[in-house]
This record gives structure tokens, sequence and C-alpha cells, in this order.
């Protein structure tokens, strides 16, 4: 499938400014934004995904924002199509987001991988530490994935117990073409983990863990996927199992620096990508410019 103008993607580590970036281009080139986040789809989970205030969202409606209840299911099939909707329109599209495996999908699709056997997973879910399963089975796989990352740890032992081969290995035969002509910034910052850490502390300023409990106490399950992600494993245990806050706290700064870590070495096999300091704005808007030509409003301070 391929979109009347390319698409420019905004990539880069969590906390290190993508959507300020975004919602800039979208301005000044009146672009329609898709989030490549694999959290943002959430109703209800807002202050700890970090998404754009509802003003914002109102402003620069954003596709793949909303649009599951936490129990109801999404994957990067679901991504993809809701992304190659919002790309078969006309006009510009930014697709902006750090979940690796969504960005791979809009731009090569799926790969051509075995489907999924319920008794399998099931059997494999089961296991208390897939990840440590993984790392001896596919250890190329499992530098790349947290190990609080179950789904896609749990898709990847399946895939090798179904096929006697590494998903790894799957995907380094991959030889798919580009689904959507496209630029794509790899936005970074040297003050990354601080950043990182002050962003936690304004997050729970903003409401942090009245959300986690609010989220609780309207039944979402402490062990459902969204629950049990980065962003909400620590403090939903601080609620349920009475984790000390404070620990709580360090453990999500401590876990989403590991995460950006992780989220830094996969950029490192793509030379291809321009990388941008995400503080010099004119350079992203510049990239905007050369890939369709000048914007049709004056960019400005949103």
């Amino acid at each position: 499938m391929s979109s009347p103008l390319p698409v420019l993607l905004l990539a880069g580590p969590t906390a290190a400014g993508k959507t300020a970036a975004a919602l800039h281009v979208a301005h000044g080139w009146g672009a329609r934004i898709v989030s490549a986040d694999a959290m943002q789809v959430y109703r209800g989970m807002d202050v700890g995904t970090g998404k754009a205030p509802p003003a914002v969202l109102r402003r620069f409606p954003h596709a793949c924002v909303d649009v599951r209840d936490p129990d109801e299911p999404w994957c990067a099939a679901d991504f993809a199509r809701e992304a190659d909707a919002a790309v078969a329109g006309c006009g510009p599209v930014v697709v902006v987001g750090g979940t690796v495996f969504y960005l791979r999908t809009f731009l090569f699709g799926l790969a051509p991988t075995p489907g999924s056997d319920p008794e399998l997973r099931a059997a494999l879910e089961a296991e208390p530490d897939p990840h440590a399963i993984l790392a001896a089975t596919d250890p190329v796989l499992a530098a790349r994935l947290h190990p609080h990352d179950r789904v896609r740890v749990v898709r990847a032992l399946e895939v090798h117990r179904l096929t006697g081969r590494p998903l790894s290995a799957w995907h380094a035969d991959d030889r798919r073409e580009v689904r959507h002509p496209h630029r794509v910034l790899w936005l970074d910052r040297l003050d990354l983990y601080a950043r990182i850490d002050a962003r936690v502390e304004r997050m729970m300023e903003r409401g942090y863990l009245a959300e986690v409990h609010r989220l609780l106490e309207s039944g979402v399950a402490p062990d459902l996927k969204p629950m049990r992600s980065l962003g909400y494993r620590h403090l939903a245990d601080h609620v349920v199992h009475g984790l000390a806050l404070g620990e709580a706290v360090r453990r999500t700064k401590r876990d989403t620096r590991h995460f950006a870590r992780k989220q830094r070495a996969w950029s490192r096999q793509h030379a291809d990508w321009i990388r941008v300091d995400a503080q010099d704005r004119g350079a992203v808007l510049a990239q905007a410019e050369a890939l369709w030509g000048p914007p049709v409003r004056r960019v400005h301070p949103l």
C-alpha cells in the first residue's frame, strides 16, 4: 500500500520530546498525527502514558489514541490497519512514537510467521520466567525485549516451539518491501536520563498515582497486560501489594531508563535514519519542509 505523500516518522527514546515535535509539524503543515505508542491506545491511561492533554488532542486529533478500553485487545496488526487508513487520506501524515514493533509493522507489515496456538500459548504464559527461556533459545531477541514485555516474549517462544527457528532468525530472513514512502527522524537528547527522572516526578504531581487507583477501582485487573506495562506495573504493585511508594517510583524511573537504552540500541541498526537533536526544533521542521514543501502556516510555540 502506498500513500499520496511521503510519511514523516518521528521515532526516538521515551521522553525525548517526540510528541512536542509532532505537534509543531502538525500545526505548520496541517499534518494528521498517528500515535505509534502501544499504551496510548487505552482510554483512561493518560498520565502514565504521557498522553497529550485533552485540549491538545481536540485541536490535533491523533489516530490510535483512546481507541480501546484496557481490557480490550490491541496488537500491531490493529495499529497498521488504523495507520494505513490515516495515510490513505489526503495531506501529510506524521507517525510518532517509540514502540519499535509498531514502527516496523507500519513500514514493512507483519513478518510471515505462523499463527497462534492457543494451547501452547497458554502453557507459555504460565511459565514463571518466560524471558529466561527466551534468553536461552533466542538470545538475540531476548536482548531487545524487556523481561516485562510478556506478550512479545511469549510470542517469540511460541514461534520457536512451532517452527524450531528463533523469531530473530525469521526477522533476519525477512525481505519485505517498504509499504510507504517515508523519512525517519530519530530524535534524541544528551540529557535524556535526567529528563526521564524529572518526567516521572511531574507525572506524580499530575495525578499518576490517583490514575492507577482509579483504574484499579474501575475493575481493571492488576495482572492485565496494560497494568503490567512499564508505566503502571510498579505503582500497581504499590496499591495492590504494598510496595513502598518511593520504591515504586524509583523502579519506574529505573525501568524507563533501561527501556530507553534498548530503544537506542535498536536505532543503531538503522544507519539511514536521520539523527536529530530533539531540542533543535528547527532541524525537525526543516526535514518536514524538505519532504512536503513550505508550511501552510507559520510555526510558533503551541
